[in-house]
């Protein structure tokens, strides 16, 4: 007998069959978060994330993860978070794996994909000494190491120095903390660090800030400094206060004094394990700044000469001003200003302009309105009949005699008050 002959279909009939067959499989998928939750329930999680994987349904998926914790069948973590992985939901893949002890795939996740570090996948991701998962303790600084190197790319500065600091690298912590610019948790962490190397890095950073208006910095670069007994730190710090001092305030009295302290900090280190170069290198460094003293010294020596010996004291001022590079320790402007001054007050006009147009041809040029009134300045010019030179800011102010500058801190004191009691 031959078989029976199939019985043709129309296309009407069977577009009419296709849709009944999808309506029976939308049917079945609208049902399917509702099948999954009770075979959830039913404790067969394994059943239930197979078949939300095979048709694919996110919504009966997200309700399978809300069960998953620590406890549940690894595999069927690991699967979970590479379905979400797959379907560009990270955090939640890095959640699933950390929860199967996963935690190099959770690290290399995190760091592919880019997931943010929270608190909550911090302490996922941060084994205890004693977990039972028998993760051993230099596995578990590597991981930790591992972590803060992410965090660093993120630029998630501080979780990176936490990291840093558990995994026992306060080095790296500190230097994520300087990255992140928070001083207040810089200073913090360098106080209890207890490191030399870290206290240097510290006082640096506090270099790189508003120190020449903020006498509390000052003292903690200083404490920094003297913490990790970097005498030659601390003395190139007391040199920049030196500078500030005149460069900012004229005050070469305060000036001399920083680059005193700066001296005593190069005399005090005696480090018999320093190379023959860097001996040799300290040794000029000292020269210099004690030549710097001298050159001060004279400059305010021939300055308060200037109330009893008038000319002597100008004879020794003009000398001084043609030394070769003097004016990398003694301003020009300070010398010819005293000058300046000398012809006014003899109602010496034309001599007086004759100085300041010389400064003005300078090379460097020497702009006296940083150095003379704008009083002085007028009245030189009006005498001679020539233009007011024009307006310089804060020229009056900053000029004036007993103008506020900065006090020296504490510790800066008390260095000199011990100095001064060894000699």
């Amino acid at each position: 007998m031959f078989p029976a002959k199939p019985v043709p279909i129309d296309s009407a009939h069977r577009d009419e069959a296709i849709d009944v067959s999808h309506a029976r499989i939308r049917a079945a998928t609208r049902n399917l978060p509702f099948y999954v939750t009770h075979v959830t329930h039913a404790g067969m999680i394994g059943r239930a994330l197979d078949l939300a994987f095979r048709t694919e349904q996110f919504s009966a998926l997200d309700l399978i993860a809300k069960d998953l914790d620590e406890n549940s069948d690894p595999r069927v973590l690991e699967r979970a978070a590479q379905f979400f992985s797959n379907n560009q939901q990270d955090h939640k893949a890095v959640q699933l794996l950390a929860y199967a002890k996963m935690y190099n795939e959770a690290v290399a996740l995190i760091a592919r994909k880019n997931v943010m570090m929270t608190d909550e996948l911090d302490t996922l991701l941060t084994p205890a000494k004693t977990e039972k998962s028998g993760i051993s303790n230099v596995d578990r600084i590597k991981l930790l190491d591992e972590i803060a190197r992410c965090c660093l790319q993120q630029g998630n500065y501080h979780f990176a120095a936490k990291k840093f600091t558990q995994a026992g690298n306060k080095l790296e912590a500190m230097r994520a903390l300087l990255k992140s610019g928070d001083t207040a948790k810089i200073v913090l962490f360098a106080n209890t660090a207890r490191s030399k190397d870290i206290y240097k890095m510290a006082g640096n950073y506090l270099q790189t800030l508003n120190w020449k208006d903020d006498a509390e910095l000052m003292r903690q670069v200083e404490n920094f400094y003297l913490k990790a007994n970097a005498m030659d730190l601390l003395a190139s710090f007391y040199e920049a206060c030196a500078q500030v001092e005149i460069d900012d305030y004229r005050d070469y009295e305060k000036g001399i004094a920083a680059y005193g302290e700066a001296l005593r900090c190069l005399s005090r280190k005696n480090d018999e394990k320093e190379s023959e170069s860097r001996a040799a290198y300290y040794a000029d460094r000292k020269d210099r700044l004690g030549e710097i003293v001298e050159k001060i010294k004279q400059f305010l020596a021939a300055k308060k000469l200037y109330e009893t010996d008038p000319g002597e004291s100008l004879r020794q001022l003009t000398q001084m001003s043609q030394e070769e590079n003097i004016d990398d320790i003694v301003r020009l402007g300070d010398i010819f200003s005293i000058t300046i001054v000398h012809n006014v007050k003899r109602s010496n006009y034309r001599k007086a302009w004759q100085i300041i147009e010389q400064c003005e041809q300078r090379r460097p040029k020497i702009d006296m309105r940083h150095y003379l009134t704008a009083n002085i300045l007028n009245q030189i010019c009006d005498e001679i009949g020539v233009p007011r030179l024009g307006a310089q800011d804060n020229s009056d102010e900053e000029n004036d005699e007993g103008e506020k500058t900065i006090e020296y801190s504490h510790a800066m004191k008390r260095i000199a008050h011990d100095d001064n009691n060894d000699d």
